[in-house]
């Protein structure tokens, strides 16, 4: 399959604060090395890592680093990473709106872009104006404008208001007219940076059924940059993972999707996160800490999709609390949506309420081959009739785990919303 795009050692370089150098001796001598004698920039051999949450020493700092991937025409690829990663760089820099510091771009075919909430649009034109300036820039003709114009229209939703001024829309209808006419004019290449969000729930789901449809149906190659790893999953093949402006990993979308959520936690956050640090003297019911453990009895946070997991819940309960009882959900870390729900309610009531005074630990067993493979995150909760009386805390999320499929034993798993009566035992 031929390339549609190629990053070649990329990189790029910005002075904090500042344009030039900070002195006209210095641009001179910047300006006689690289254009005169056609010797490297000397500024380029400073700098430091784009590290948003640290200070540093240098003025200047590399929002991205040797970036270096191909992008094979049709692809889908979700480019993610945490904010400041250089993401919304790179596609500016691919759809030309600054140039690189080093390395070499090559992009084939027409790039239509869709950067940030009125891209290419001028507030004094009106929606239909701004339709045909943005083809007229794509280098299409006004009859192959005119051709996509209703399409355009009808898709964004504004066509009361389609003779009105831009500088008049909200950032949702500015972006539904954006991306209709970014999609619609036929770019071979189209880039979308985060600006979905700004649309409503309707609007986000056409416009990711949109870029599946010219992905698959006519062949054009989609960049999609999003922190909604639900939808980077849902629309992308490919990803790349950035972080501090260099490429972490690149590989199918699950791949990459699991490795940054993964990263995403600290150590101490998986597997067994909810550890007490100061006993509360007043609440007479407290959870102390949780540990999510496998079949051979030690705490761990990723696991093959047919093993047993067991969530041991270790309390001090100063008072028996009357009608007490407990509460678990398991949801996707991408998304947070709900697939597992148990509860003591149904299946051990009373139990809770007669626990023994001091420290006690329940385990919850979690059946193998329950959960697709994927990132998980448990959220447990206590409730009392009697909240007047007995203080009981809700501890909230409790641990959160990986789950890999076998290559050697596949099957079928539960992938919606399902409930299942389980016993809470002590052990």
């Amino acid at each position: 399959m031929a390339t549609a795009i190629e990053f070649e050692h990329v990189s790029k370089q910005y002075r904090l604060g500042l344009v030039s150098t900070k002195t006209l001796s210095h641009d001179i001598r910047r300006f006689w090395i690289t254009n005169v004698l056609h010797k490297e920039d000397p500024y380029l051999k400073i700098g430091e890592t784009n590290d948003r949450a640290t200070k540093g020493s240098s003025e200047y700092v590399w929002a991205l680093r040797d970036i270096d991937f191909k992008v094979e025409q049709g692809d889908v690829v979700g480019i993610i990473g945490k904010n400041g990663a250089g993401k919304s760089t790179l596609l500016k820099l691919l759809s030309r709106v600054t140039g690189p510091t080093t390395g070499t771009i090559r992009a084939h075919g027409r790039i239509g872009s869709l950067l940030e909430v009125g891209t290419g649009f001028h507030g004094e034109m009106t929606g239909r104006e701004n339709i045909f300036m943005n083809g007229a820039i794509l280098g299409m003709s006004r009859s192959e404008i005119q051709s996509k114009l209703d399409e355009i229209i009808d898709f964004s939703g504004c066509e009361r208001y389609i003779d009105t001024p831009v500088k008049r829309y909200s950032s949702g209808m500015t972006v539904r007219l954006g991306f209709a006419v970014a999609a619609f004019l036929e770019p071979e290449i189209l880039v979308v940076d985060e600006v979905l969000a700004v649309g409503d729930a309707e609007f986000q789901k056409k416009a990711i059924g949109k870029m599946k449809d010219v992905s698959s149906n006519d062949g054009r190659t989609v960049l999609f940059v999003s922190h909604n790893m639900g939808s980077i999953q849902r629309l992308c093949k490919n990803g790349v993972w950035l972080d501090k402006g260099s490429v972490r990993k690149i590989g199918p979308v699950g791949e990459v999707v699991e490795s940054y959520l993964a990263d995403s936690y600290d150590d101490h956050e998986i597997g067994c996160i909810y550890t007490r640090k100061e006993i509360d003297p007043i609440k007479d019911f407290q959870l102390l800490r949780t540990e999510l453990k496998g079949e051979d009895g030690k705490p761990r946070s990723s696991f093959l999709c047919d093993e047993d997991m067991y969530l041991d819940m270790t309390y001090l309960v100063r008072k028996n609390v009357p009608g007490i009882w407990g509460y678990m959900h398991i949801e996707k870390a991408t998304d947070g949506t709900i697939i597992w729900v148990s509860d003591t309610n149904e299946i051990t009531p009373h139990k809770m309420e007669h626990m023994p005074i001091g420290e006690s630990t329940m385990r919850i067993h979690i059946p193998r081959r329950t959960l697709a493979p994927g990132s998980y995150v448990i959220v447990l909760n206590y409730t009392s009739k009697q909240t007047e009386t007995f203080d009981v805390e809700s501890p909230g999320e409790v641990a959160k785990f990986e789950l890999h499929d076998n290559t050697t034993q596949r099957g079928d798993f539960r992938r919606g919303y399902f409930s299942t009566l389980l016993d809470w035992k002590f052990v």
